[in-house]
């Protein structure tokens, strides 16, 4: 009963290691898309002021 107990109580910490590594990967790729619109956008803002300037 205490091996099942042990092998029960490592399957749910490997669970919320796996979770906790997806949240992970989730923020990590929200925040490369936001700074690639701020890129985006900055590079939109440089080109119309260019073509201003022109």
């Amino acid at each position: 009963m205490q091996l099942l107990n042990e092998e029960l109580a490592r399957a749910q910490s490997a669970e919320l290691l796996r979770e906790a590594e997806q949240r992970h990967r989730t923020q990590r790729l929200l925040a490369a898309r936001r700074l690639s619109r701020k890129a985006e956008a900055a590079a939109l803002r440089a080109r119309l002021n260019l073509a201003r300037s022109l």
